[in-house]
């Protein structure tokens, strides 16, 4: 299972999407796949740049990719995009989820690249732009629910726990994660007038 949310092209993020949809045989292989990744995102700098050469543009773009191998998560990102995770806090004595009507705890999972933050911004003036992304993996457990993945439009408008707090509350009303991710989306851009790019992907867990 793959979300991926990103501020370019869409035939760009098309492309590196079925790009690692295509590597089958490294689907269990995290340190494979973690690779796969980190192509995709130097293929897809490498068509923006071609494609702004020839139309004079001056952009750049921002991604995030969550990719689901079994039970292990891969999430990567560039730029200011972000995948925070849902998960319980609430478990019997056996670990297991008691409560899944209790709030949900916000996990970001990413780390902006933003030149407003010093060391990133000195890391920016070391290395200069580049497109590798931040690659890191970790193991799910029956806390954890759902992924919400965005782009800066969306955590403009949208702090990780409020995020959170609106998508479980629209689950509990629809048991579609379409239809939430959806209102998501529109509650950001009718609502609290985003002003930016908003791309959302949610990925929901059954355990």
């Amino acid at each position: 299972m793959m979300g991926m949310v990103a501020a370019w092209p869409r035939s760009m993020h098309r492309s590196t999407y079925t790009r690692m949809l295509l590597l089958q045989d490294y689907h269990m292989n995290v340190k494979v796949a973690k690779k796969a990744i980190i192509e995709g995102f130097r293929k897809a700098d490498e068509s923006l740049l071609q494609e702004s050469a020839k139309g004079n543009w001056q952009d750049g773009a921002t991604a995030v990719c969550v990719w689901v191998l079994g039970q292990t998560v891969v999430v990567a990102n560039a730029g200011d995009a972000k995948a925070v995770l849902a998960r319980s806090t609430s478990t019997d004595g056996e670990g297991v989820v008691a409560d899944t009507k209790s709030p949900l705890k916000a996990i970001v999972l990413t780390r902006e690249h933003k030149a407003i933050f010093p060391q990133e911004r000195s890391r920016i003036q070391k290395v200069g732009l580049i497109a590798t992304p931040d690659v890191h993996s970790f193991e799910l457990t029956v806390k954890d629910h759902f992924i919400i993945l965005g782009c800066d439009g969306l955590w403009g408008v949208f702090g990780p726990s409020d995020a959170v707090e609106f998508v479980q509350k629209q689950l509990k009303e629809t048991s579609s994660a379409t239809l939430a991710v959806r209102r998501l989306v529109k509650e950001a851009v009718r609502e609290r007038r985003c002003k930016d790019n908003c791309t959302a992907v949610l990925i929901v867990f059954k355990h």
